[in-house]
């Protein structure tokens, strides 16, 4: 493998990219003005559902905490199928999103970056940057992909045709439910997809709390808290930047963490295994300690205890400080009764979720 070269991650050029603008443009016009017309509950519903899978199975296991971080261990067709879930988020292909990742991960490590890749300008000017640019560096850091990924025939494969790959799920929509669903089973969730990745990258590196530093770093990641189960648990952006190699984001009491729920259930069912924790991360002496924080949680199971609350009567499942409620709870208690069930539960699971969300969102409105 070629050894990384540390290049320079500060001088450098951000121009329009037409492709990348073109494909955010489109896909987002077409959900406000297309969803507009062809809007009904049942294409809505669609859009909630598909879009809570694919953050969930794509997205945060299968891109994030897999490909990019290989945070556990798994049968391969398992992998080939989170990682095409993640490209159904739109984003890019798997190559080019962990290539993205790791420029990201270096520069923001080192004292100094281009404001690109740290999230460094105001609001608007970085959804400019982010959603329609790309940054050219005057001498980018050759920074290699593992050659196991780089090689592999199906991710360059996937490289090639990232954007063709909606035209499947399309086709199935529009033989299911006419143009409406393509609308809003793509269209709409590659809109919300993209531009949601983007919101919680400036906040997650501009506003939350902190429980770690690290010292000598051009950025500090921040825990979003509010949108926690939007995200499937990656908002803790403050405790991935302390252990970026753990598979668990949601590490200390009352930090929801779907995406580790989800990998606790598979491996109940037997299809995960050698789940990183932070206390098999590499030491970190740059890494500082910001409150009183208690010890990360481990890997140990949620409780299958569920109790129904006695003040709002809903269920509530404990563990170790952490309460979860709803449909999540009564799923994660059923899914941790034998390896039959935990399969099940894992794909109700961004079902149960996508409603939890939908609930604190009208709770919230409603007062």
């Amino acid at each position: 493998m070629t050894k990384p070269t540390l290049g320079n991650v500060v001088n450098g050029t951000v121009r329009w990219s037409p492709v990348k603008s073109l494909w955010w443009t489109g896909m987002t016009a077409t959900a406000i003005v297309g969803g507009a017309m062809t809007f009904s509950w049942s294409a809505f519903a669609l859009f909630v559902v598909l879009t809570a899978a694919v953050l969930l199975f794509g997205h945060s296991l299968g891109s994030h905490r897999k490909l990019i971080h290989d945070s556990f261990a798994c049968p391969g067709w398992l992998e080939y199928v989170l990682v095409y879930m993640g490209v159904q988020v739109g984003l890019s292909g798997p190559l080019g999103l962990l290539a993205q990742h790791d420029l990201r991960d270096h520069s923001q490590s080192q004292p100094h970056c281009h404001d690109y890749l740290r999230h460094g300008r105001p609001f608007l000017l970085d959804g400019w940057w982010q959603l329609h640019c790309e940054l050219q560096l005057d001498a980018p850091p050759a920074l290699p992909v593992r050659a196991s990924v780089a090689n592999d025939r199906f991710y360059r494969f996937l490289e090639r045709s990232w954007m063709l790959q909606q035209l499947p799920p399309a086709l199935l929509l529009y033989l299911a439910g006419g143009w409406a669903f393509v609308i809003w089973g793509v269209c709409a969730r590659i809109a919300a997809g993209v531009t949601g990745h983007w919101l919680i990258g400036w906040f997650a590196h501009n506003h939350g709390g902190m429980h770690h530093a690290v010292d000598g770093a051009a950025v500090q990641g921040r825990n979003v808290r509010f949108a926690a189960l939007l995200t499937m648990g990656e908002s803790w952006h403050n405790n991935h930047h302390a252990f970026p190699g753990s598979a668990r984001l949601g590490l200390y009491a009352g930090e929801w963490d779907p995406g580790w729920w989800t990998l606790m259930l598979l491996k109940r069912a037997g299809l995960v295994w050698q789940l990183r924790l932070p206390d098999a991360c590499p030491a970190r002496p740059e890494l500082r300690a910001l409150d009183d924080a208690p010890q990360a949680l481990g890997e140990t199971p949620v409780s299958v205890r569920v109790l129904r609350s006695a003040t709002s009567r809903r269920l509530s499942l404990y563990y170790r400080g952490s309460r979860i409620t709803g449909l999540p709870a009564l799923l994660i208690a059923a899914g941790s009764r034998n390896p039959c069930t935990a399969v099940a539960v894992v794909v109700l699971l961004p079902f149960a979720t996508a409603a939890e969300v939908l609930r604190n969102r009208m709770q919230a409105c409603c007062g």
